[in-house]
């Protein structure tokens, strides 16, 4: 599996013939820099882990240059279907979804999620963690935005995920100690993958109190260069 981060939530994931972006907010995101039209080509599904626009991002407009189906939960399906997308599949937290080479699977996240529109605050679902599962490889858990709750360990038993991309960039989630506190406390993963952070001044704006607070665990951290692929 290739994995690419392009700041903030957004990843893509390249396995066995799949691309599929995660949370692709790039336009507006200050700390975007990359080719939007070469990051969407392959595109196959788009993930959402929750109804804020910085993680939903692009998503209509990708889906609807690449016929890409998009998967999140059932209120915020129900919404982007009314600003022209055609291909979704809704589910729910719990839920499980076999979409064609791999499954996806909504779990609980400690967030919120809605957005403001003509000034109504409409809301979107619950917030969600994403699991990604695939013959021969890696289980990833996007935590999408979310503090840090026992019911992780759960998580970690229901599904061993391998490789975690963890928000750090508190204020919003948790920050960089409960984070690593998280993934030292409730996980066995293999590497962990920082984000949502660095993006907006209320943000920290590096990992550095992470390294630090992950410093003699047996996890991986990486840090990658955005834009650039990094394989597990």
């Amino acid at each position: 599996m290739q994995i690419t981060w392009y700041g903030h939530s957004a990843f893509r994931l390249d396995f066995g013939g799949r691309a599929v972006l995660i949370d692709p907010f790039f336009t507006g995101n200050p700390s975007f820099d990359g080719d939007i039209s070469a990051i969407e080509k392959g595109v196959t599904h788009i993930l959402v882990t929750h109804g804020h626009g910085d993680h939903v991002g692009d998503t209509v407009d990708i889906a609807k240059r690449t016929g890409a189906t998009v998967v999140t939960n059932y209120d915020l399906c129900m919404h982007l279907a009314t600003q022209g997308l055609e291909k979704f599949e809704p589910m729910n937290t719990g839920g499980t979804v076999d979409v064609g080479g791999f499954r996806v699977t909504l779990v609980r996240a400690d967030h919120s999620a809605g957005m403001i529109e003509a000034g109504v605050d409409r809301p979107l679902g619950n917030p969600n963690g994403i699991i990604v599962r695939a013959e021969g490889e890696p289980t990833v858990y996007a935590m999408g935005d979310t503090d840090v709750f026992s019911d992780m360990a759960l998580i970690n038993e229901l599904y061993a995920p391998e490789i975690a991309f963890v928000p750090i960039g508190d204020r919003f989630t948790m920050g960089a100690e409960h984070a690593a506190f998280a993934v030292r406390k409730f996980f066995s993963l293999k590497a962990v993958v920082p984000c949502h952070y660095a993006t907006f001044p209320l943000l920290d704006q590096d990992a550095r109190k992470f390294v630090d607070a992950m410093e003699g665990a047996p996890t991986r951290v990486i840090l990658p260069t955005k834009n650039e692929a990094f394989t597990v």
